[in-house]
């Protein structure tokens, strides 16, 4: 999808104030995107479609005082290079990326050009920035949880499915994001009475995950819960359509795979992050700098339940979950 046609997609969801219509440039600045997952991707399209709404609202006009340049890279490792070199050969003001690896690229790729990213796990673990509160460097930017919160994915399974006694921990093999999210989900799982198994599997190898969740689910009793990576979006049709065939509950890290199809999430609002993300990217072109902006942990985590999946899987949801639900999807 060119980048035009995209964006210009998105003009009309876009209700800008009449004072920012009215504004006359002083400079045309740049900003580049990188995306890595395809352009046809409509949910992330939205998220993208949240960024580009939260820079008009603040002044940022595409078109007319910045340009924005969006690279669809898809999840294959070298095509996220090779775009992420395309961008910093634009030279842009400053730069959006999602995920570790995509910032991971870019910072290979250069250390003074802004970059601000959004769904990173671990950021300081993986080296991205110093620390949270003084980044340094040139990258900052909206962490995609606290580890924390992976002890409640084994505490929702559970409620949602109490007959489950065993838990594939589907992860990312390339980051140590899963590692961490694995450790945390570990801790808590003898008290909820949960034999949990880490499957670490090469997200972009639909073959290699598909064999991997049926080799699990030739035992009873199993439950599966997806750690949070922005490589698994890719191939998320495909886990929840392997979750249904082998009669697994599972649990997500992101409401996306329960509009899909998926039994329930509990996460954070990312869409929100790419609205914040504006405002970051507005500072920089404002001459602050990214290694002042601290990086932000969520605001605040959403729980979503898909009441057709509960039904096909026989499982009856608790009143009380249901109660806590920040939507329900018949």
């Amino acid at each position: 999808m060119r980048r035009r046609v995209f964006i210009a997609g998105l003009g009309a969801a876009i209700a800008l104030p009449r004072a920012v219509r009215a504004q006359q440039p002083s400079q045309m600045r740049r900003i580049g995107v990188l995306m890595p997952v395809l352009a046809d991707d409509r949910d992330i399209q939205l998220d993208v479609a949240a960024f580009v709404q939260g820079l008009a609202q603040l002044g940022w006009i595409d078109g007319r005082n910045v340009r924005i340049d969006i690279r669809w890279s898809g999840s294959d490792p070298v095509r996220i290079n090779e775009s992420a070199m395309e961008l910093v050969a634009l030279a842009p003001d400053a730069i959006l990326t999602v995920g570790a690896v995509a910032i991971e690229r870019l910072l290979q790729a250069t250390r003074t050009i802004p970059i601000v990213f959004v769904n990173v796990a671990d950021p300081v673990g993986a080296g991205f920035v110093e620390n949270l509160s003084q980044p340094g460097g040139n990258a900052t930017g909206f962490m995609q949880f606290e580890y924390s919160l992976s002890s409640k994915w084994p505490e929702l399974l559970k409620q949602i499915a109490p007959g489950v006694t065993r838990v594939a921990i589907l992860r990312e093999r390339s980051t140590s994001a899963g590692i961490g999210q694995f450790a945390v989900i570990q801790s808590v799982a003898p008290s909820l009475g949960l034999d949990v198994r880490s499957i670490p599997v090469n997200v972009h190898d639909a073959t290699e995950i598909e064999r991997a969740v049926a080799a699990f689910a030739r035992s009873s009793n199993g439950g599966l819960i997806l750690t949070a990576s922005s490589s698994a979006i890719f191939h998320r049709d495909l886990i929840i359509a392997l979750a249904a065939r082998h009669k697994l509950p599972a649990v997500y890290p992101r409401r996306l795979f329960v509009a899909g199809g998926g039994l329930i999430s509990y996460g954070a609002d990312f869409t929100d992050q790419y609205r914040r993300a504006a405002a970051y990217v507005d500072r920089i072109l404002k001459g602050e700098k990214p290694s002042d902006l601290p990086v932000q942990a969520p605001t605040g985590y959403e729980l979503v339940v898909n009441l057709k999946t509960a039904r096909t899987l026989g499982l009856d949801i608790p009143p009380t979950l249901l109660a806590r639900a920040d939507a329900v999807i018949e």
